[in-house]
């Protein structure tokens, strides 16, 4: 493939990847109300594990891990699966929705600021443009909504919803940032495979232990399903994806989609769920979705 096939390839797996993200968010709240999370999260991994186990075998070609890269993968692990999955989840219940969407709306600034940070990333101007429009694409949407404080977290209870959502932010920046550092050493499969195995050994305990008492003959079928699914997505689809788009993308004009996530969470409730689309939410959409095409649109020097 060509340099421009390349880029439109990757664009196009780390664009999927994160509508795939949003979609499991959405359709994952009625596996949260049959599961414990720590519970749902052990059992995610271990599909994700048992789908993944080829993958775990070290290729030919592939380098001796340094100590700094089986690090990085246990922080890509902690961070971007186990830490994620708990601020997201915890954070939502004691704070509102409106609060929720607003504050996850900050990943594409906090992966730029992140990449030019530590991977001394030169964001440029236009990659800037198309986070700012992300952001208020994405705070539009979410303003657009009325969602009273949870009546059981209550309002006391709000400011620590919020900071687990900023802590959830700072873990999906952290997920795009060192994935880039990865990508530079192993191959995506492998990558995949080795935080789905971090992600199974820092749940087993917890996991365990929920099991122990858990009624599982509850379950209906159309539950497994779901949890099949949602494995699959959030274990092997949506990490592979992400990996092999990152090769070719700095972490920086990456994480411009991750705005797809709540796009694609807001589009499965409308489609499946049955909620209602408003005319301020559509135009939301069109200022998220510019800020893409901005930050990924090839400069006059690469199209030439």
């Amino acid at each position: 493939m060509t340099s421009a096939q390349n880029r439109a390839f990757s664009y196009a797996c780390l664009a999927l990847s994160m509508a795939l993200v949003g979609s499991y968010v959405a359709l994952s709240k009625p596996l949260a109300a049959v599961f414990p999370v720590l519970l749902l999260a052990w059992l995610r991994f271990g599909i994700g594990g048992l789908a993944m186990l080829g993958w775990l075998k070290k290729p030919a070609d592939e380098p001796p891990m340094t100590r700094q890269v089986k690090g990085l993968l246990f922080l890509e692990s902690f961070l971007g699966n186990f830490l994620f999955t708990l601020c997201m989840i915890s954070g939502v219940k004691l704070t509102t929705a409106v609060s929720a969407g607003v504050i996850m709306a900050a990943i594409p600034a906090a992966v730029a600021l992140l990449s030019w940070a530590f991977l001394r990333e030169r964001v440029a101007p236009r990659v800037w443009g198309g986070v700012v429009c992300a952001v208020l694409g994405i705070g539009l949407l979410s303003l657009s909504h009325s969602t009273p404080v949870s009546h059981q977290s209550g309002p006391d209870r709000a400011w620590l919803g919020n900071l687990l959502l900023l802590g959830a932010v700072f873990c999906e920046a952290c997920y795009a940032v060192i994935g880039k550092k990865l990508t530079g050493t192993l191959g995506p499969r492998r990558i995949t495979s080795l935080i789905n195995l971090w992600g199974f050994v820092l749940t087993t305990p917890f996991g365990i232990w929920l099991a122990w008492s858990f009624d599982f003959g509850a379950v209906s079928t159309g539950s497994w399903m779901l949890l099949l699914f949602y494995s699959l997505a959030a274990c092997v689809w949506t990490v592979w994806l992400w990996m092999t788009g990152l090769k070719n993308v700095p972490a920086s004009q990456a994480g411009v989609f991750t705005v797809l996530l709540p796009i694609s969470a807001a589009t499965v409730g409308v489609v499946v769920l049955g909620e209602r689309l408003a005319g301020m939410q559509i135009l939301a959409f069109c200022i998220a979705l510019a800020g893409v095409v901005l930050a990924t649109w090839p400069s006059r020097s690469v199209r030439g």
